[in-house]
């Protein structure tokens, strides 16, 4: 059997995107309710100020999964809903909130998965220079430990922070999500060294008052895999992976700028060198605290590009197919990544991998049976699954899949355009339909992966 007994077949969500209730039971302002209101930012002028509304419906989301079968759900807290100001006064409907959910889940049988940051910072903190600010690590420390405090007992699974190369990259390198501040090389550097210490901090402040948790970390990645299985292609492909981007639009959409330190205690040689004289403040024990021992490495994978040896086994990339497959977002559909991703990441850090977000945006639509039928998601699922399968027989240690995602949602700057859920969701009244592809899933759930 290619999937373990023990595997996690999973959901996931994020706080902005689903919650809604964004003015209730006092929660803050975040940085994305500020950038939702700034004309044009986002498709449609969308907010999430009620999204699906999970905060009112949650004991019915619950019920969903279980029905679906799903063993584990990744959902994040919201640092606003539980700290207005990002630190000092504690909001107890906020983390009460989490407190309901997380017995809610127990109840079915599923495994919550907790995850820390995904992307609301505080507008407060924002407004006291956010990740810039050199006590950023500290606020965050002390947020993942009240959390840790509330829920510990009975919710294990912790993870830090979800695609630290957006919240930074896109938040500050273009800009074009929140809070949209474009920034100094330098001072993104500095942001992201801050948040990988924020990270160990954590870490730490999470194992000193929950003795048996079970930690990771999610960043993402566009993975490059060999157009061949030569092994010149392959060494081409690994290198691309690994490499550096040196666009000045995307120089922090990289694997190993995130991962090197938090997995290996060091920035990496390339990086050090194309980055010279921007690279962060780096103090006397801050490799240590950054490189805290992990459970697991959590990876979000959506898509990749191929790559062959060129001259001299250089780098190059493999033109696309005229006509190649596209999700309605207009990702490309690369069914390898989920392959050859999880090999390069295992075969560098050995950690147990989880695949902590994968999936596809559709043109979804309520046909006239009052059903929601999409083939080409179910299409997509199973050839991606097929090759996570495949990666597992070839002794990678996959220790979980969480779909993106559970519910249909806000998503960012598409506001409600793209529907990536298992169940679509009536932004008018929040009815959920489960579609044809949380049927296929649940099928597969309960095959242990025997279906594909």
């Amino acid at each position: 059997m290619s999937f373990g007994e023990n595997f996690i077949w999973g959901a996931a969500t994020s706080s902005y995107q689903i919650e809604g209730a964004a003015f209730e039971d006092g929660r803050g302002l975040s940085i994305w309710d500020d950038f939702c209101s700034i004309p044009g930012k986002i498709f449609g002028g969308h907010r999430g100020d009620i999204a699906c509304d999970h905060y009112h419906c949650y004991s019915d989301d619950v019920d969903i999964m279980s029905e679906l079968g799903i063993n584990a759900y990744r959902f994040s807290t919201a640092w606003p809903r539980i700290l207005p100001s990002g630190f000092g006064e504690i909001n107890s409907k906020g983390l009460d909130f989490y407190d309901k959910l997380v017995d809610a889940l127990l109840e079915k049988d599923i495994v919550p998965y907790v995850t820390l940051f995904h992307w609301d910072l505080p507008y407060e903190l924002f407004k006291h220079g956010g990740w810039l600010n050199p006590d950023s690590p500290k606020w965050f420390a002390d947020y993942a430990e009240i959390v840790a405090k509330k829920l510990g007992d009975r919710a294990k699974c912790f993870i830090t922070f979800n695609e630290p190369q957006c919240f930074i990259g896109l938040g500050y390198v273009t800009g074009a999500h929140a809070p949209g501040n474009i920034m100094s090389k330098r001072s993104n550097l500095q942001m992201a060294h801050n948040v990988m210490l924020a990270h160990g901090y954590a870490v730490q402040a999470i194992r000193s008052v929950v003795s048996n948790s079970k930690i990771g970390y999610a960043p993402t990645s566009s993975v490059a895999y060999p157009v061949s299985n030569s092994p010149e292609d392959i060494d081409a492909a690994r290198n691309a992976y690994f490499s550096i981007q040196t666009n000045p639009h995307n120089y922090l959409w990289n694997v190993t700028w995130w991962s090197d330190p938090v997995l290996l205690g060091k920035y990496p040689e390339e990086g050090i060198k194309l980055f010279g004289p921007d690279l962060p403040v780096i103090g006397q024990d801050d490799m240590d605290i950054i490189s805290q021992p992990l459970d697991f490495y959590g990876q979000n994978i959506y898509n990749g590009f191929a790559i062959k040896a060129g001259i001299d086994g250089a780098c190059e990339y493999a033109e696309r197919v005229k006509g190649y497959s596209k999700t309605s977002i207009g990702w490309p559909v690369t069914p390898e990544c989920l392959y050859w991703g999880p090999k390069f990441l295992f075969e560098r850090y050995g950690l147990p991998i989880y695949i902590t977000e994968n999936g596809m945006a559709c043109h979804d639509t309520v046909s006239v049976d009052g059903k929601v039928h999409d083939p080409n998601r179910i299409d997509f699922l199973h050839r991606y699954i097929s090759e996570l399968k495949r990666a597992i027989e070839d002794g990678v240690d996959i220790s979980g899949y969480f779909i993106w995602s559970l519910l249909d949602n806000f998503e960012w700057t598409n506001g409600y355009s793209e529907r990536f859920g298992l169940v679509y969701v009536d932004y008018k009244n929040k009815k959920r339909i489960i579609k044809d592809s949380g049927y296929w899933y649940q099928k597969l759930i309960k095959t242990n992966g025997e279906i594909l």
